[in-house]
């Protein structure tokens, strides 16, 4: 590893693959990435590179905050590009309060105070040709947060067209696999 990025992600990944992956998540083109030592904090850098992003649900879990992304022009999870942090999810809520300007947020009492990623997904991405940026793809550590559905949301509109609270099922099309897994801890 030449950089303690590149080797606080290696533990990241590898801890997640041992604790939280199923075992269909092979992460390839993101762990041989590491293992090349490519600058995944970097964006220019392909074929992929690291983003993050957040779940935020109500304390009850029956609703999800969502962005509608300018660029990608579908409703989704907030997020972007990985910016420098002590912590991946602090880079995860740095972009849900910048996207959605969300009070309260509060990482979820599943990562035990920790850094362990909810899911990890790895998605090719369209490029965007006014930046002359190809197709890539994303290596996206997505993190679980609770905020209070009734506090008034700011949607940054340069990234994003809105920003509302859904119902959690809305997952099922966007990240069936978070809604797995978030229906898991659902409280009775």
């Amino acid at each position: 590893m030449s950089t303690p990025f590149l080797t606080r992600l290696s533990e990241t990944v590898a801890r997640y693959r041992t604790e939280v992956a199923s075992p269909r998540e092979h992460l390839s083109l993101l762990r041989w990435q590491i293992a090349q030592g490519h600058a995944l904090d970097d964006r220019t850098t392909l074929p992929g590179h690291v983003t993050t992003s957040a779940y935020v649900v109500s304390p009850d879990h029956r609703q999800i905050l969502l962005i509608d992304h300018v660029v990608i022009g579908r409703w989704l999870q907030p997020g972007g590009h990985y910016e420098p942090a002590q912590h991946f999810h602090l880079s995860a809520a740095r972009e849900v309060l910048e996207e959605t300007g969300v009070q309260g947020l509060a990482l979820h009492p599943w990562h035990r105070g920790g850094d362990l990623p909810f899911a990890i997904d790895s998605h090719d991405v369209p490029g965007k040709p006014s930046r002359n940026e190809p197709a890539h793809i994303h290596h996206d550590l997505q993190y679980l947060f609770l905020a209070d559905p009734t506090l008034p949301l700011v949607a940054q509109i340069e990234e994003v067209h809105a920003a509302a609270w859904k119902p959690v099922d809305e997952l099922r099309e966007i990240a069936p696999l978070a809604l797995a897994r978030l229906q898991a801890l659902a409280p009775t």
